[in-house]
């Protein structure tokens, strides 16, 4: 899974570190965690406890789209085989189907092909009727990955501000608020199309606190930010908006264009939504690693989030502690935590969040054989071509050049110089932000 394994650092810290990272990715893999939340006995079909009676359909259709759409519709495929009449998922992460279509899109700035795809995937919806019974696998990534911009946006539109919105700082939730007030599928509008059918959701978490309506947008689920969220968000970070943005945005906080689909409204009667991974499936697996190891595990919180190069301070300070006092677990322990934190950019340099935690807390840790590694489990972190990064404290012996490296946000090129990049391409899945940081005892 790690592909630049033999190039980095060889250690205990190190290794461990790296099998808790790879332990934590592979067991929120959907071929992994779908097969546990899907089942089917003779015409009934289980998901995550609900069941539905085959017989009372005439249709199972399977549609969604995100980083992991692709695997998840394979192995919905391998549960149910024939049962499924067909379907179409958007992804920038294909694998073999026999029946459901793969359609291809791009992240973390959304593109022509993927509108076109997405665009496809409604016309499917569209279709469905009330007899059928829709498996709709929603995933992260799907914000990206499903494009449909609204009527009067252009996609250069979106991805300008896609890309105004990734640099400033802003919250996953912020972010997604805007996104589904520019879209024709975010939002509920998924559950809108798909209407009356019935619709289950198999959905993977990359959101804190597994918030329905900002998972990839949240298509299937009513939405709780409304036109004044996003043009809130959008005056808070001062964001340099298209005209044409600006100007819908505008129109619909006049209540000249209808709001997204809200709690209560019909379209989501027969919608039953189901989170089968999240970022606990990876952390409790990590820990595990850990702990059969001897080193004794602290899942932290799965929920941390803020700019990611001062999360990484407070991270470092507990593992300072638990080096000091024993307190609150004593080394050799592993601290575990996920979430997702932002970094806003003023540098003009490469790297993402996890690369900045990890250099950010190196820099902080003043102990021998602190080792603390931070990854995007979907393997891409920020726009880069790492999942993240890996380091201890003779990383960062050169504090000149690597506050340098973070001041310019440009902590990939200093790590990629350190042997502190770790790389594992498209993981088939995405459940937030992995990290790991080893306290070993003392010598």
């Amino acid at each position: 899974m790690i592909k630049n394994r033999q190039q980095i650092k060889s250690s205990e810290p190190y290794n461990l570190a790296l099998d808790c990272i790879k332990a934590g990715i592979e067991a929120a893999n959907p071929e992994t965690v779908v097969p546990d939340q899907v089942s089917i006995d003779g015409d009934e079909l289980s998901i995550a406890g609900d069941t539905h009676d085959l017989g009372n359909y005439e249709r199972v259709l399977v549609v969604g789209g995100g980083n992991a759409a692709a695997t998840v519709a394979s192995v919905l495929e391998n549960i149910l085989g024939d049962r499924i009449s067909g379907g179409v998922v958007v992804t920038d992460n294909p694998t073999e189907t026999d029946r459901v279509s793969v359609l291809p899109s791009d992240h973390p700035v959304p593109s022509e092909r993927g509108v076109q795809s997405t665009r496809e995937l409604l016309t499917v919806a569209d279709e469905t009727t009330a007899d059928d019974l829709v498996l709709a696998v929603i995933t992260g990534g799907g914000s990206a990955l499903l494009p449909a911009p609204a009527a009067g946006i252009s996609l250069q539109d979106l991805q300008q501000t896609t890309e105004s919105l990734l640099a400033s700082g802003a919250t996953i939730h912020e972010i997604n608020a805007v996104r589904k007030h520019l879209s024709d599928i975010k939002g509920g509008q998924l559950a809108a199309a798909l209407a009356p059918a019935a619709v289950t959701g198999v959905i993977l978490s990359d959101v804190i606190g597994n918030d329905l309506d900002v998972i990839a947008s949240g298509p299937i689920t009513p939405d709780r930010s409304t036109f004044d969220t996003a043009l809130e968000v959008i005056d808070r970070y001062d964001v340099n908006l298209p005209d044409a943005v600006r100007d819908r945005l505008r129109r619909g906080v006049d209540g000249e264009i209808a709001e997204t689909p809200r709690e209560g409204d019909r379209v989501f009667d027969r919608v039953q939504p189901h989170v089968v991974a999240d970022g606990n499936t990876a952390l409790h697996s990590a820990a595990a690693v850990a702990r059969d190891r001897d080193y004794v595990p602290l899942v932290l919180s799965s929920r941390i989030r803020g700019e990611a190069s001062e999360a990484a301070k407070t991270m470092a300070a507990i593992a300072e502690e638990c080096a000091a006092t024993g307190s609150p677990v004593e080394p050799p322990a592993v601290l575990l935590s996920g979430g997702e934190t932002t970094v806003s950019i003023d540098g003009d340099g490469t790297g993402g969040p996890n690369q900045e935690f990890a250099l950010s807390a190196g820099l902080e840790v003043d102990v021998p054989g602190v080792t603390v590694a931070s990854v995007d489990t979907d393997g891409i972190d920020g726009a880069s071509d790492a999942a993240g990064g890996i380091v201890d404290s003779d990383t960062t012996l050169f504090t000149t050049e690597a506050r340098d490296a973070l001041d310019n946000n440009d902590a990939a090129r200093f790590l990629e110089r350190r042997e502190g990049l770790v790389e594992t391409g498209p993981t088939n899945t995405n459940v937030n932000d992995l990290r790991v940081v080893v306290i070993p005892s003392e010598e």
